[in-house]
């Protein structure tokens, strides 16, 4: 399942990396040494503060070393839009040695403004749209996007998967970028991103504590222990009594799907070849609408609105056409196609060796499955990046430090999303060290802070203005408030659908 930025939905979601960094750095002392930083353009181009000042940000930003582009496109509104290359090592642990490129965008509100970092986990979802983040609008800041290492074109050439795409490297490229571009944003800085990127800046902290003042994830899963899973007992029982007549609906639906075997699997099979689509990945017609079934059980649960999307469920007596076009709309049959995998391989990489990922819930339909246990992240990484050996330590290090040590981060859930089956927990005495969780009641995989209740809501406006060092005034706060709701979901929550992301 990806928990896509949205596609980064349920494929994505599966994801979980490894933490390489296991030294412990007191946060706000962190904090403090990076602000303490010189102004960039003194340290890295020889410009003396006083005349950085002067300097036109876009000239500020191509002097420095890290950056090998920047483009200014045109933007609505007072804030400047820049696409950013960034020139990082291939491998940190080799800083000396071959180096690639990392895309990401810039939104400069000003540089006495805070910086919002945020990332999808997945590509830069801002490179064709640039929108502010909910966080972003919270705080009126400057807003930094990154993609992550390997999703192309942000991929170095003749890649090592195994040593290159883990949390650490991952982490270290957003470091190495902060500390590039703190010497010319000094305010402070929070980290923000959902479903995977809330995952990706959930690590980043983990290893590097010291580099923002505050991160604000959603809907971020937490696969502690990969072979001990919490969803699966979830989607049994997900809504509670009030939601079971819409849950044996949709096994209705799975089962039809897998009763009804060789009409559907021959639709998709046309469907494809209409498409030019391919299913090799999966493995075959056969083994992608097993996938397809499954899949799309979770995917209600994750993108749809319960309440009202119960009732669309194609019942017993619906065409087959209709069950098709409903699974389309939910799933999307594109989603098991060597087309809609393939630029989410990454992802299950990730997930196969160090994120983890749910189990397929199979209980409903299990007399029914030819495949049982294929619907993997394994499943869907090419044969050439084998073997995928899971490394078990990294999540219950990250799962450690957040409930013991971690400092303000919020973390929020929705009640209905099987994403957050298992949560991120900040542990005994969280709420001294400023960690907190929410949960949104009746929220999807599209939770957003505008979506708490009223109280909760206000104060996590507050805290979060808070961390960013702006107005904590009541008028401050409630004109922040005002701006978080009348937004809609990020796009980047669900830029696409894909297999099993988060």
């Amino acid at each position: 399942m990806l928990q896509t930025d949205g596609v980064i939905g349920r494929l994505g979601s599966r994801a979980r990396s490894v933490l390489v960094a296991l030294v412990v750095v007191a946060p706000l002392v962190a904090v403090v040494r990076a602000w303490a930083l010189p102004p960039a353009d003194a340290v890295a181009t020889g410009v003396a503060p006083a005349a950085a000042e002067r300097v036109d940000v876009k000239e500020r930003l191509a002097r420095l070393p890290i950056v090998a582009g920047v483009t200014e496109l045109k933007h609505p509104g007072p804030a400047r839009f820049f696409r950013l290359r960034f020139r990082l090592p291939v491998d940190h642990d080799r800083p000396g040695g071959r180096t690639f490129t990392l895309r990401g965008t810039l939104l400069h509100s000003g540089v006495g403004r805070p910086m919002v970092m945020a990332a999808s986990g997945y590509y830069v979802s801002t490179w064709n749209l640039a929108y502010r983040y909910e966080v972003t609008r919270i705080v009126k800041g400057n807003q930094l996007d990154l993609e992550h290492r390997f999703f192309k074109p942000s991929r170095p050439r003749k890649p090592r998967w195994h040593s290159q795409l883990t949390i650490g490297q991952a982490a270290a490229d957003q470091h190495r970028i902060v500390r590039a571009l703190q010497r010319t944003y000094g305010k402070p800085w929070i980290s923000t991103g959902a479903s995977k990127g809330g995952m990706t800046m959930t690590y980043h902290r983990r290893t590097y504590p010291g580099d923002v003042a505050g991160t604000v994830a959603f809907v971020a899963p937490n696969d502690v222990v990969d072979d001990v899973d919490a969803y699966d007992d979830f989607q049994a029982s997900v809504g509670g009594p009030s939601f079971a007549g819409c849950r044996n609906r949709l096994v209705a639906l799975q089962r039809r799907l897998l009763t009804e075997r060789e009409w559907f699997r021959g639709r998709l099979v046309r469907w494809a070849r209409h498409h030019d689509q391919h299913l090799t990945l999966v493995g075959s017609a056969d083994r992608a609408l097993e996938v397809a079934a499954i899949e799309t059980y979770y995917a209600f649960w994750q993108y749809q609105s319960a309440a009202s999307a119960c009732s669309d469920v194609p019942t017993a007596t619906a065409r087959r056409g209709r069950v098709w076009s409903w699974v389309d709309d939910v799933l999307g049959w594109r989603s098991v196609t060597d087309e809609g995998i393939r630029p989410f391989v990454p992802y299950y990489f990730q997930a196969a060796t160090q994120l983890g990922a749910p189990a397929p819930w199979e209980d409903e339909v299990a007399d029914l499955l030819r495949y049982p246990g294929h619907d993997v992240p394994a499943t869907f990484v090419p044969d050439g990046l084998e073997p995928l050996a899971h490394d078990p330590a990294a999540m219950p290090d990250i799962d450690e430090w957040v409930r013991t040590s971690a400092s303000r981060m919020l973390f929020v859930y929705g009640e209905l999303d099987p994403w957050s089956a298992e949560p991120f927990a900040c542990g005994p005495g969280g709420a001294a060290r400023e960690c907190y969780q929410r949960w949104v009641p009746g929220g999807n995989h599209f939770a957003d802070i505008r979506d708490l209740p009223d109280a909760a809501r206000r104060a996590t406006v507050s805290r979060i203005r808070a961390w960013a060092g702006v107005s904590t005034s009541r008028a401050a706060v409630e004109a922040a408030d005002r701006r978080a709701r009348r937004a809609g979901p990020d796009p980047a929550r669900d830029p696409a659908r894909t297999v099993a992301t988060p």
